[in-house]
């Protein structure tokens, strides 16, 4: 197995959805990790834009 892109992550998940995805990966012939990466993939939108406060600076009198 290659790692290469990939990046550790520790989740806390509610019991009954970690075995739930766990369940549907074996189903799929998948790996949990490849269930949730499609799952991210599928509800991430394509690009996400962080957009900074405009914050108004003081000017002096």
């Amino acid at each position: 197995m290659t790692t290469n892109n990939k990046q550790r992550t520790t989740l806390f998940l509610n019991h009954e959805i970690a075995k739930h995805a766990k369940a549907q990966a074996i189903l799929e012939d998948i790996t949990l990790t490849s269930l949730v990466e499609k799952a991210l993939i599928r509800y991430l939108p394509d690009e996400t834009k962080i957009k900074k406060p405009f914050i108004r600076e003081a000017v002096d009198r």
